[in-house]
């Protein structure tokens, strides 16, 4: 998997103690991208998925993983295997990503491995990144054109419901 870094013990990706996979590379150019360096599509370092989920396993504390970017979606495969350590080891999945939900649903239907990212993360925090809707504020996000969604309801119900903070 192509990464641009791991972070143990964030506390500002989603509750609780996360592990942090940003994955390297990113579709979208956002104006005031608060991770630049991992937009590249060939930068980054290249690591073992089993490494990466050993590492998220070695803190006994870590209470959930967080799939941020660059852009997850874009490495849905590996991504897969990373959500589904988590889940066995009883964490929650959450995924930062430029696309909407919408947009996530309609590249379901033809991708497999996005299809399963989706029903494996229990909460998408979707949209790209608006510089003119920034604000420091809002909690998990960085603009306010992007939610936090509770992704099991939403695919039950057939649309994005987000999140009660």
């Amino acid at each position: 998997m192509r990464i641009a870094g791991l972070i143990q013990d964030s506390i500002v990706d989603g509750p609780g103690l996360r592990f942090v996979v940003f994955a390297q590379g990113c579709d979208k150019d956002c104006e005031g991208c608060h991770n630049q360096e991992a937009r590249e599509i060939g930068g980054g370092e290249e690591q073992t998925v089993e490494g990466i989920i050993a590492e998220m396993q070695s803190n006994p504390l870590t209470d959930g993983l967080t799939l941020s970017g660059g852009e997850p979606f874009l490495q849905a495969r590996e991504c897969v295997a990373l959500a589904t350590a988590a889940r066995l080891k009883g964490m929650n999945v959450w995924a930062y990503t430029g696309y909407t939900f919408e947009e996530l649903i309609d590249i379901s239907a033809s991708d497999a491995a996005v299809s399963e990212l989706l029903e494996l993360t229990d909460v998408l925090v979707d949209g790209r990144f608006i510089i003119t809707q920034r604000s420091l504020n809002i909690k998990w996000r960085g603009s306010r054109n992007q939610r936090v969604i509770d992704l099991p309801k939403s695919l039950v119900l057939g649309r994005a419901v987000e999140l009660e903070i």
